[in-house]
C-alpha cells in the first residue's frame, strides 16, 4: 500500500481508504445482509486484514444502517485504534444534534475521538451554509476539536455546488470527501484545471474521494453494452483512474471480503498502471 499525505493535516494515509457504507447499508450494490453472522465475519476479517496490509483511512457514518455500520467498524478498532486514522460524520446541523450525534458514534466506535468529523451532505442550498456558517454547526464542530473529541474537520458533498464552494472558502475545514470518478470528472476539471477540488487543494483541504467505483453504475454499463468485457477488472480499472490523479489524497473503496482487500491493495502497488491525465486530456497538438 502506498500512502499520501492528507492536505494540511499532515497524517500519511492510504491512499485507498476503506469506505464503510457495506459495513452498515443492507443490500448496498449487491445483495448482502451486514448483520448476518457470515457477513459480519467477512466484515470484521475484511477491516483486520486491511489494517494488517496498511490501509489505515477508514471511513463510516452513522447514515450507514443507522449506526450499524459504525458498529461494525467499532469491533475492530477498539482493538487497533493506533493503525486507523478514522473519519465519521454527522447529518445533523444544530450544536445540540451533532454533540448527540458524535457522543453516540464514540460510543459505537468504542473510542474517544475520531481524527475526522464530517458534515455529511449533498449539494448544500444556501439555508443548510447559512446554518452550518452562521447559525452554530461550524462553532460546535471547533468546540469539539478544542475538547479533544474530533482532531480535523471536514464535509462531504455529491459534488461542486456554490453551496460547496462556500464551504471551502471558509478556510475552516480540513477536508473534503466528494464523488470523483471516472464518470464524475468535473470536480478536477483537466482540461481547463478548475473544478472544487483544485480550489480545495489551493486551500490546503485534504481530498478524499467517495464513489470511487461509480457505485457500480459504469460496470454494469459496460457489461450491459459489451457483454464480452464481463471478465475485465473494471473495479481495478476506475480505481487505478483516480489513484492516477495527484490532486487525491484518499480514494475510498467499500469493501465486504478480504479478497477485496488484497485486489485493491495490489492496484495501488502497480505503478506501472498508472496514467498520465495531462496527457490524456490533450485535445490540440501541435502541426508536425
Amino acid at each position: 500500500m502506498r500512502f499520501r499525505t492528507l492536505g494540511r493535516t499532515g497524517l500519511r494515509v492510504s491512499e485507498v481508504g476503506f469506505g464503510g457504507a457495506p459495513a452498515g447499508i443492507p443490500h448496498y450494490i449487491e445483495r448482502w445482509d451486514p448483520q448476518a453472522g457470515a457477513e459480519r465475519v467477512s466484515l470484521e476479517r475484511a477491516l483486520d486484514h486491511a489494517l494488517d496490509l496498511g490501509i489505515n483511512y477508514l471511513d463510516t457514518a452513522p447514515g450507514y444502517g443507522a449506526g450499524a455500520g459504525e458498529a461494525v467498524f467499532g469491533a475492530v478498532v477498539a482493538r487497533r485504534r493506533a493503525e486507523c486514522i478514522l473519519a465519521t460524520k454527522t447529518s445533523a446541523r444544530d450544536p445540540a444534534g451533532i454533540r448527540a450525534s458524535l457522543e453516540a458514534s464514540l460510543l459505537r466506535l468504542r473510542i474517544d475521538y475520531v481524527d475526522a468529523l464530517q458534515f455529511h451532505g449533498g449539494w448544500y442550498p444556501p439555508t443548510e451554509v447559512r446554518t452550518i456558517l452562521g447559525e452554530g454547526g461550524l462553532e460546535t464542530l471547533q468546540e469539539l476539536r478544542a475538547e479533544g473529541k474530533v482532531r480535523f474537520l471536514g464535509f462531504t458533498a455529491e459534488g461542486p455546488s456554490p453551496g460547496a464552494y462556500e464551504l471551502v472558502a471558509s478556510g475552516a475545514f480540513d477536508l473534503l470527501q466528494i464523488r470523483y470518478n471516472l464518470l464524475n470528472q468535473h470536480p478536477a476539471d483537466f482540461i481547463n484545471h478548475e473544478g472544487i477540488i483544485r480550489a480545495a487543494r489551493a486551500g490546503g483541504m485534504g481530498i478524499v474521494t467517495m464513489r470511487t467505483l461509480t457505485s457500480g453504475i459504469f460496470q454494469r454499463l459496460m457489461r450491459s453494452g459489451f457483454p464480452g468485457s464481463a471478465a475485465f477488472d473494471w473495479d481495478g480499472f476506475l480505481l487505478n483512474f483516480v489513484l492516477s490523479n495527484p490532486l487525491i489524497d484518499v480514494a475510498l473503496v467499500g469493501m465486504r471480503r478480504p479478497e477485496e482487500v488484497n485486489r485493491n491493495n495490489a492496484v495501488s502497488d502497480d505503478l506501472g498502471q498508472r496514467i498520465d491525465l495531462e496527457a490524456l486530456h490533450v485535445r490540440h497538438f501541435p502541426p508536425e
